[in-house]
């Protein structure tokens, strides 16, 4: 915003001040992506023989840093996942971990069955979703690898495959999330609005207007440099006016109008509660466990029964899930995990 400028008036009269300003205008948001990278494209085989997956998984890669709910959600569904898995001797802690966060973020999770000199089943490798493809040759799958230019290819039967259900196609799985994938960059583009808007350093902050003829030029100029220099990264501009006239009363002399205030200018606060509404409903989440505040309650209730209702009604369907690995593997290599005391889901079994 540019400084006030003093209009040329006839000789005699008072001073009198006008102001020229500048309109500010924003640019688009940066966004994490944008709706093409999440378009269903369906399912095609390229030159080599190789599916692409029918959206783009570097897409749902970025999307899991859009903002501070998605992807610790996902973090903590997998932590819930991974409580009650039991120590197993050809799948480490750390691969099981990698594999369950895998389903969760891309709906699709790879292990790589590793066998001795003896046909043995000896180790499960975890193999990134991200890079995993299936070849139009049937049961064989390939890795995409940037050091080298043909993909890696696995031998039928080594790889394990668990995806989420798709109705479209039977290759690759999609992730639950999918469908409030508008909602999660909607709670971006509203953070990215606010925070290049504090950022931007012009925005109008205030009009000072004074209307007091005995001013000197000293104290004038003192006030115009005072406010001057409250601008910058994070402030807003203001102007200074002085009309250099008689007959005001002295409760009249000062005037502060404000035109900044931008709490009326957009419902941020409305579209961050209605997008973690909306988050929260996609991932089925619980508020009260996975670190996350609605603000539509005072308090969070019960968390023990909270707690055992998100076990039985969500954790274990996602272990049950897990357990195709199982199909995979003989008897006694069966992953499988604890009961905590209170499930309700099995009252003749022991609690673990």
């Amino acid at each position: 915003m540019t400084k006030p400028r003093m209009k040329n008036v006839k000789s005699g009269s008072a001073p009198q001040y006008t102001a020229m300003s500048d309109v500010y205008s924003f640019g688009d948001p940066e966004a994490c992506l944008d709706s093409r990278l999440t378009d269903y494209v369906g399912v095609f085989s390229d030159h080599n023989g190789i599916y692409a997956p029918p959206i783009n998984l570097q897409g749902l890669v970025k999307l899991l840093r859009v903002n501070a709910q998605h992807g610790p959600i996902l973090g903590f569904k997998r932590n819930m996942i991974l409580k009650w898995f039991k120590p197993n001797s050809i799948l480490s802690n750390t691969a099981f971990k990698k594999f369950a966060y895998d389903y969760l973020w891309s709906g699709n999770a790879y292990l790589q069955i590793i066998r001795n000199k003896f046909d043995q089943i000896i180790r499960l490798k975890h193999l990134p979703a991200l890079n995993m493809r299936y070849t139009t040759e049937r049961g064989v799958y390939a890795q995409l690898s940037n050091r080298t230019l043909e993909p890696i290819r696995f031998n039928i039967g080594e790889v394990i495959h668990i995806k989420e259900y798709d109705p479209a196609q039977g290759i690759y799985g999609i992730p639950e999330y999918y469908g409030g994938i508008q909602s999660a960059l909607l709670n971006e583009d509203a953070t990215l609005f606010r925070r290049r808007y504090y950022k931007n350093g012009a925005h109008m902050g205030f009009i000072f207007s004074m209307a007091d003829p005995n001013l000197s030029e000293e104290d004038e100029k003192m006030l115009k440099d005072a406010i001057s220099k409250s601008k910058g990264v994070g402030n807003f501009n203001s102007l200074f006016f002085n009309f250099k006239t008689n007959g005001v009363d002295a409760d009249k002399a000062i005037k502060i109008t404000p035109v900044g205030d931008i709490s009326t200018k957009d419902e941020f606060e409305r579209i961050k509660q209605i997008t973690l509404n909306d988050m929260l409903s996609m991932h089925r989440a619980q508020e009260a466990l996975s670190g996350q505040r609605s603000g539509e309650k005072a308090g969070f209730g019960d968390l023990d029964k909270i707690t055992r209702s998100y076990y039985n009604n969500e954790v274990v369907p996602l272990q049950q899930t897990m357990r195709d690995i199982n199909l995979y593997l003989p008897a006694h290599l069966y992953i499988d995990f604890s009961i905590p005391e209170y499930s309700d889901l099995y009252p003749n079994e022991e609690a673990a």
